[in-house]
């Protein structure tokens, strides 16, 4: 099947059944003498499978018992029960915390609902819950209560089976949440929208769920004190999508319209992973948005790559060296086949118990290379057209004289002695003495003007 048809079916594990042992603090089902006691102030839905005697029963304010065909409870008459020496107060188990978005409560299965066979195909931590094209299924018989808190105000989803009902459209789901169950199933700030809908795109769809990845790796990483299990190789690899470092390889796949997923991932299988050397290796492939940088510092926004991710079993300085060698094949394969793939470049980096992590091929040449590679030929041929019109005199370049410096710190020189040494005043009319204003002027010289305001007469002494 291609990406576009394929299905993926994701089961949720936990269930709230009466019948279910790890649903009581005692860790078994309650017996005749026993005092069964539900927190008035959790909200349940237990689905009981068989007939129980028992001797009290405290109910919650707010919850269901949905009873199977000749289950029932009744009041213990005192005859004796084999199983059942001496009774005591069995309380049911908070089934609050139970995330949507912990990996350990899913498991992939069939679409009959049996379990998927192991093998070499693996997901990573964020494709372990169900993406937005999935598949859900509750199994039928089984009740349950799953907290929805989410990063995202809507999850989506292909289609949810519950009690063996399949809910495959958006109008039978709006029904379904309007009954009584769903509130009773369903709390969390996150709204469950059933599409109908799979993957459109051969080449496949990112899964979805990159917003609450904080949130899957906290729940994944509860149970081993929130860290991460101390990786065999030096400066392990962390593909995206994946809460812990891992130690192998990862490729990066560019890829053109005429990509295929699904059958690049069989293609994968069948030629190489298949192959006795690579029996301890995994292989998870998957589209992710990454981000991309103009020259490592400029941001280009995220770009959709098909990331391949390859592990195994090695240990010591063995880790990772059968991955990083199928890595190398992969590699060699697009080389010869890309094209035909359609598969335009692939970037590798690999991180063994011997060697730290770092790119070590690509093919080809990478976009980002090329493209700065064409953008200085650009640059230059843009510069050798400026120069070729200005030395033909076709474009003409204003000269700048910019200030120096030193320019300044020189003592301002007195301007020359003008040989007219003087000047005309429009007002006053002033005739310029013949001597020269930079030497003492003689007592005799007398210098004339004419006063407007005043006669020629009164000025003679």
């Amino acid at each position: 099947l291609s990406a576009a048809t394929a299905a993926v079916y994701k089961q949720w594990i936990p269930n709230t059944n009466f019948e279910t042992a790890s649903n009581w603090d005692k860790g078994r089902v309650p017996c005749a003498r026993d005092v069964v006691h539900f927190e008035k102030d959790k909200v349940v839905s237990v689905f009981v499978r068989s007939p129980h005697a028992l001797t009290d029963m405290y109910l919650p304010l707010n919850g269901e018992f949905v009873l199977a065909a000749g289950a029932a409870f009744t009041a213990f008459d005192g005859s004796w029960d084999p199983g059942c020496d001496s009774g005591g107060t069995v309380r049911f188990a908070d089934a609050e915390h139970r995330s949507w978005f912990d990996p350990a409560l899913w498991r992939e299965v069939l679409p009959g609902g049996e379990l998927r066979p192991s093998g070499p195909i693996f997901a990573v931590d964020e494709e372990r819950v169900p993406c937005r094209y999935d598949d859900v299924i509750f199994p039928p018989g089984t009740s349950f209560r799953v907290n929805t808190d989410s990063s995202q105000p809507v999850i989506h989803l292909r289609s949810i089976s519950i009690m063996g009902q399949e809910l495959n459209t958006p109008l039978s789901w709006a029904g379904y949440l309007g009954g009584l169950s769903a509130p009773l199933q369903f709390h969390g700030n996150g709204t469950l929208q059933v599409t109908g809908t799979g993957c459109p795109d051969k080449s496949g769809c990112a899964c979805g769920n990159a917003l609450d990845g904080p949130r899957i790796c906290a729940a994944l990483l509860r149970a081993s004190g929130r860290q991460c299990p101390e990786p065999a190789c030096q400066s392990p690899l962390q593909p995206l999508g994946h809460c812990c470092g891992v130690c192998g390889a990862t490729i990066d796949l560019d890829f053109t319209p005429d990509f295929d997923l699904q059958k690049y991932q069989d293609r994968v299988v069948q030629e190489l992973l298949s192959q006795p050397k690579y029996a301890g290796v995994r292989m998870a492939i998957s589209k992710v948005h990454k981000a991309q940088t103009l020259l490592g510092a400029v941001s280009r926004g995220a770009a959709p790559v098909i990331q391949v991710v390859l592990t195994d079993d090695g240990a010591g300085a063995r880790a990772g060296t059968a991955a990083a060698e199928l890595a190398g094949d992969i590699m060699e394969s697009i080389a010869q086949h890309g094209d035909a793939l359609g598969i335009s470049s692939g970037r590798m980096e690999v991180a063994t118990g011997s060697t730290a992590s770092g790119q070590v091929g690509s093919h080809p040449v990478s976009r980002i290379t090329a493209g700065t590679v064409m953008g200085l030929l650009f640059s230059l041929l843009l510069l050798g057209g400026i120069l070729f019109l200005y030395r033909k005199g076709k474009l003409r370049v204003p000269a700048l004289r910019l200030p120096q410096p030193w320019h300044r710190l020189e003592e301002p020189v007195s301007p020359a002695a003008a040989g007219d040494k003087g000047f005309d005043n429009p007002v006053f009319n002033v005739k310029p003495p013949d001597a020269d204003l930079g030497e003492e002027t003689p007592k005799d010289v007398q210098v004339f003007y004419l006063n407007p305001l005043y006669d020629a007469s009164e000025t003679e002494t």
